[in-house]
């Protein structure tokens, strides 16, 4: 039998739904509580005004939000590209294999070590408030080691990605077409019972317009719904393409043109922003002012990998966004919790209403803007996730 719960005396309480709160995005409720029974929400509203539970919690004066939605990651892998970064940071060129190197340390290493690294960074992130991490295969690229990657996966979240169309794979240096069939054809066969979505690099360098179409709409014939690697590196279809397959997402958006825009901002694909890609590689910010002046629905999530972004903290990329992407921190806010739910075409989580799924956080601060107003600092206190508290 399950026990109610009541988080009282909460600072602000950032619920997500503007019919509960001062009528804004956030929803923002004052001096609130909020009620938990089993795993879901059952109220929120004033604190003067909650109804009698099981157990309390004092939030002391602090702020309560939903718990963030880490919708874009890379987090079955091994080893970590230490020198390529020190070297690009250095100012140094840097020959070594990119992507190509973990895929080697990746194969090479056993099921135990996998699953060992992806649930250190997971735990990782859950203790910076991520309730909810989609992660992706990519670095196996054989039948094999893609579909063990989102086996390993599955045992640890529902949020799981097949990418097997990474870049392609060194054993088809000279044949990227036989890599496309492969990647559409035995390994989609193998890799689908274990995934939820599809998701294709599609960039210069990696796989073209139609290469791309080809991918997704294989995965789409087999249950897996789109989402796209688009317009990291420069102009090209990505977007385009997303919006065309209604992609839940596509991720990056660094260069769109005002077409592109006009797509997202008349689409239901939203536009997933990686700021923590752009600071390790010194590339130029996306501009999220332009997106959200034009109606588009923004997700920010931490693009966690070993190559261009090795950071699970969704705190940091908030405060990225605020600084350098001209985001409000009320927008990087909604846009790391109700934004990644979006992305994930998700309505029970990253909003706290009677009868979402009760993921929540606690930070030791009085309100959500202290996630960029103090940067670097650990200010999540308290973590629950589906009803339990977990940090």
């Amino acid at each position: 039998m399950s026990s109610s719960t009541v988080i009282t005396n909460i600072a602000t309480l950032v619920t997500n739904d503007p019919s509960l709160g001062d009528g804004s995005p956030l929803g923002l409720v004052r001096d609130a509580a909020v009620v938990l029974d089993g795993d879901r929400i059952v109220w929120t509203g004033e604190s003067r005004k909650a109804p009698a539970t099981d157990n309390r919690v004092d939030a002391a004066g602090r702020a309560v939000l939903p718990g963030f939605v880490d919708s874009h990651s890379h987090l079955v892998f091994a080893g970590d590209r230490t020198q390529e970064f020190n070297a690009r940071m250095s100012g140094r060129p840097y020959t070594a294999g990119g992507i190509r190197t973990t895929v080697a340390a990746t194969r090479a290493a056993s099921d135990a070590e996998l699953e060992a690294n992806l649930t250190r960074y997971l735990a990782e992130a859950l203790r910076q408030g991520t309730t909810t991490l989609e992660t992706k295969s990519g670095y196996g690229l054989t039948v094999e080691d893609e579909a063990r990657a989102l086996r390993l996966a599955a045992r640890h979240t529902e949020e799981v990605t097949y990418l097997g169309a990474h870049v392609v794979s060194p054993d088809y240096a000279d044949d990227p077409a036989a890599y496309v069939a492969l990647v559409t054809g035995e390994m989609l066969d193998a890799c689908a019972p274990h995934a939820r979505w599809i998701d294709v690099f599609c960039e210069k360098g990696a796989f073209d317009g139609d290469q791309a179409r080809a991918v997704l709409t294989a995965g789409k014939a087999k249950g897996l719904h789109p989402r796209v690697h688009a317009n990291q590196l420069g102009h090209g279809p990505g977007v385009q393409l997303a919006v065309e397959l209604d992609a839940a997402s596509a991720d990056h958006c660094t260069h769109l043109t005002d077409a592109d825009v006009d797509a997202l901002a008349h689409s239901r694909t939203v536009a997933t922003l990686l700021p923590g890609a752009e600071f390790s590689t010194r590339a130029e910010w996306p501009d999220a002012r332009r997106l959200l002046d034009a109606g588009v629905t923004v997700a920010l999530s931490t693009d966690c990998n070993p190559g261009s972004s090795f950071t699970s903290s969704v705190p940091f990329c908030i405060a990225l966004a605020v600084r350098d992407m001209r985001m409000t921190p009320d927008e990087a806010v909604w846009s790391a919790t109700a934004g990644g739910a979006a992305a994930l075409r998700r309505t029970d989580i990253g909003r706290l209403a009677p009868g979402a799924r009760a993921d929540l956080l606690l930070l030791d601060a009085p309100s959500h803007v202290h996630l960029a107003y103090r940067p670097g600092v650990p200010l999540v206190g308290a973590v629950w996730r589906a009803g339990e508290r977990v940090v």
